[in-house]
């Protein structure tokens, strides 16, 4: 039989209170170790934590302030950072104690280990708690008073419409581009973008830059000039002008700019504007791109806008056979809409947009033999004598205006002060243009691409009476161009919930987590 020896506990008794225990180096039990020792002393129970009520940042020493959620992680790290005498401990656990949201209250939970004596390691749960007090930041004080600006960028475009600028409205929204910006005010030919210095001045032209075409200026005036310190304050201006085209504009191309392009023209129009200019030649289908640095080396204008054109109807179309691209050539025969019943008129016109038609559809395009047009802009024509003027330019198809005006979607404005003393026929040409540009959205996918656009409140149903109506109209199934469900963004604002209110959700929250101070777990390992 084979002696296997056993090990006993041996036990001691406490040298403070006499109560037994298991030996360990302090020679105390757990009770007594925690009257003599307190391992969260030095650590501050109570703390207070800046809060802007503007923009629901909190303040990160020394002068960073961070976007946090409420019980977040980046809000627990950010609080934890606050408290002075964690690097003498060892921090095990932190985690979120639940409070009301109304409260100003935030409760943290610790757990932390230090070692006592010698060679005996106490654990100890306490809770620090934070008063949120209110501050604001220097980005909403300087929002506020609205004139703290360092740096203006001035956006001009000298045309007689604000298409172009309700679209860079809607791509600036999307990407955000504006959120340096204290204030944006509008002007008649533009708009004026304030910011806090000149690098988020800077930044915002090189975006407006990628997706326009576009020259700036820089220039600076002084404000103040310190002799001692050798410093000064200076405002910086950039004035940023795009160039006076829009899609569907027809232009006259200048000899020496029509020539670089290989002949193309002179007579094209405009079908894309993006940080280059996009071109076709409606008899060739003939394409052709011009940077902003050729613009300006040789600046035009177009000889008509999308205001002038006319509406015609399709008698008949013959393919030629050609295409490029989405672009087909075509020969159509076609009469004025308004010489139905008046005339006998008809036109024998090519056109790019042969794909699109058929006999009996709708056309919107330049009547040019009725138009009259300056010397300076058909400069190319008569130093060409082979360069014809098309008697019709058609740009798109048309179908008949409906009368629903209840759209089962809806676009965001930026927020931006208005014009002063505005006069009545400005504010009816800006809701005409507003106009124009919500039916451009609904035609054109490729914009749509561009931009967000939300649901409104019932959607699904807005859009079925759209679409019933429309057939009832005469419409075809390929000829209702609506914009589709899947291309809404459900309407969303995360500022929408303040600090101070409660969720509906969270008044029957129950806390997992709740504490007492009676429960405090102070433990001794070896």
């Amino acid at each position: 039989m084979q002696y296997i020896p056993t090990q006993k506990e041996s036990h001691i008794l406490c040298c403070i209170c006499g109560v037994l225990i298991a030996a360990n180096p302090s020679n105390m039990c757990v009770d007594c170790i925690r009257s003599q020792v307190d391992i969260t002393e030095g650590i501050p129970k109570q703390l207070m934590v800046q809060w802007c009520r503007g923009c629901n940042r909190y303040l990160q020493p020394p002068n960073h302030w961070a976007a946090c959620e409420l019980e977040s992680r980046e809000l627990l790290t950010l609080c934890i950072k606050r408290i002075k005498g964690l690097t003498k401990v060892k921090l095990v656990d932190a985690g979120w104690v639940w409070t009301e949201p109304h409260s100003r209250r935030l409760k943290v939970k610790l757990t932390i280990q230090k070692e006592v004596f010698a060679s005996a390691i106490l654990q100890q749960v306490f809770i620090v708690e934070f008063v949120v007090s209110g501050q604001q930041c220097t980005s909403c004080q300087r929002l506020d008073a609205k004139d703290t600006w360092n740096a203006v960028v001035q956006l001009r475009q000298k045309v007689d419409h604000k298409r172009t600028f309700l679209f860079l409205e809607q791509v600036i929204l999307k990407h955000n581009a504006h959120s340096q910006a204290l204030n944006i005010k509008e002007r008649s030919d533009g708009l004026d973008f304030y910011f806090a210095n000149k690098n988020h001045a800077s930044k915002f032209v090189e975006f407006i830059s990628a997706i326009a075409p576009v020259r700036s200026k820089k220039s600076e005036q002084l404000i103040s000039h310190d002799e001692q310190n050798n410093t000064a304050n200076h405002k910086h201006s950039n004035s940023v002008e795009i160039v006076p085209l829009c899609k569907d504009d027809l232009v006259c191309l200048p000899p020496k700019l029509m020539t670089s392009l290989g002949g193309i023209g002179p007579i094209v129009l405009v079908t894309k504007v993006s940080n280059v200019i996009h071109i076709i030649d409606p008899n060739s289908l003939q394409t052709a791109e011009i940077s902003s640095t050729s613009f300006w080396n040789t600046p035009f204008r177009a000889i008509t806008g999308y205001k002038q054109m006319i509406e015609f109807t399709v008698l008949d179309v013959s393919l030629t056979g050609e295409r490029k691209g989405k672009f087909a050539l075509a020969d159509v025969q076609l009469v004025r809409s308004s010489d139905f019943g008046v005339n006998d008129n008809t036109f024998f016109v090519r056109t790019h947009l042969g794909h699109l038609f058929n006999a009996g559809d709708l056309a919107l395009g330049y009547d040019l033999s009725t138009a009259i047009f300056n010397d300076s802009d058909m400069e190319a024509i008569g130093k060409h004598r082979s360069a014809n003027i098309p008697e019709i330019v058609l740009v798109k198809k048309t179908f008949p205006v409906t009368d629903l005006k209840q759209r089962h979607w809806t676009i965001r404005n930026m927020n931006k002060e208005g014009q002063e003393n505005i006069r009545k026929n400005d504010v009816e040409k800006a809701e005409r243009d507003q106009q124009d540009f919500v039916r451009e959205i609904e035609e054109d996918a490729d914009m749509r691409s561009k931009i967000n656009i939300y649901k409104q409140g019932n959607a699904a149903e807005i859009l079925k009476q759209r679409i019933k109506h429309k057939k009832d109209s005469g419409y075809e199934d390929h000829e209702i161009n609506e914009v589709t469900l899947e291309e809404l963004l459900d309407e969303m604002d995360i500022n929408d919930q303040d600090f101070g209110e409660a969720d509906e959700d969270d008044q029957d929250y129950e806390d997992d987590e709740d504490y007492d101070d009676d429960d405090e777990d102070d433990e001794m390992m070896e």
